[in-house]
């Protein structure tokens, strides 16, 4: 008798960019991307985008509970600037570590590593420990992997503290790549889908901008096929999309799109057996207050 297909079903939810009233400025801040980033905030537009973004996150929280999910997986930006108090609220916002929710896991947006400060400060690796456990090559946070049923969620950090309010880039960098060659080489086997918050390509197929995209994309994408990543994960980009196929990689990816944005906000619900993924979006309807079912499309694992 022929043994079943193993099922694994994931949520998929990114760019909550929760914010708080008071934020904690201190002087060095009058000096960074941080002005820049408060005043598209309060002034030009951003925070009215992100006006719900506490209730949709409560109830998406309470669709966790009762949908279950086997993992949640959160490829950042958890915060809007990248203050501690912002991780602090977010982190509890979404019950990071409730043992009442499925595991998760999280890498970090460019919004949480908005600046050197934010970076070295380790805010999001503190608030978010629960969703950093995996396994690793050497005491490095990223890249790590945890195991869902058959499948290996393989986090990689894709972001960097860039000084420039204009630059939203990211890099994986050549210490972390050769890392995850390392961790790729020693999982068992499995299907492996990698997380990261920087996409490979935008919706209609074509590269990123420079300025907002992962400036050593093909190098990664080098890593992940030899290492036989299947499937790509991540946010950055605000509305939810799929390329089955795209012309910078051999296995398909998948947008989450912003998960609180009004008029946007949704999260991916994937049902993976055997070498197909079968997805539906569940979106918000920010009258009802509830999610509700979306779009529906299935993807074939690739190799």
């Amino acid at each position: 008798m022929t043994e079943p297909r193993a099922r694994v079903v994931l949520a998929h939810f990114s760019d909550v960019h929760l914010t708080v009233p008071q934020l904690g400025w201190v002087l060095r801040d009058l000096a960074s991307k941080r002005v820049t980033g408060w005043f598209h905030l309060r002034a030009l537009g951003r925070g009215k985008r992100f006006e719900h973004a506490a209730a949709v996150t409560r109830a998406m929280v309470a669709e966790f509970r009762v949908r279950r999910p086997d993992a949640l997986v959160f490829p950042g930006d958890a915060t809007a600037l990248g203050f501690a108090t912002e991780f602090e609220h977010a982190a509890k916002s979404l019950h990071v570590g409730d043992a009442e929710l499925p595991p998760g896991i999280a890498v970090p947006g460019n919004h949480d590593y908005y600046t050197p400060p934010a970076v070295d400060s380790g805010a999001f690796e503190r608030e978010f420990a629960p969703w950093l456990e995996g396994v690793r090559v050497d005491e490095h946070v990223y890249p790590f992997a945890r195991q869902v049923g058959p499948v290996w969620l393989v986090g990689v950090n894709s972001s960097t503290a860039n000084l420039q309010p204009w630059d939203a880039s990211g890099e994986v960098g050549a210490a972390q790549r050769d890392r995850l060659r390392r961790l790729l080489a020693h999982l068992d086997a499995g299907p492996r889908i990698l997380v990261t918050h920087y996409p490979v390509c935008l919706a209609n197929g074509e590269p990123e901008t420079r300025w907002h995209g992962l400036r050593d994309l093909d190098q990664v994408v080098k890593v992940a096929a030899d290492g036989g990543v299947c499937l790509w994960l991540h946010g950055h980009r605000h509305v939810a999309y799929r390329i089955a196929r795209p012309k910078q990689a051999p296995f398909p990816v998948i947008c989450s799109g912003s998960a609180t944005q009004t008029g946007r906000g949704s999260y991916g619900e994937y049902v993976i057996e055997g070498e197909s993924l079968h997805a539906a979006r569940r979106v918000f309807d920010v009258a009802g207050g509830e999610f509700g079912d979306g779009e529906k499309f299935e993807v074939k694992l690739g190799r």
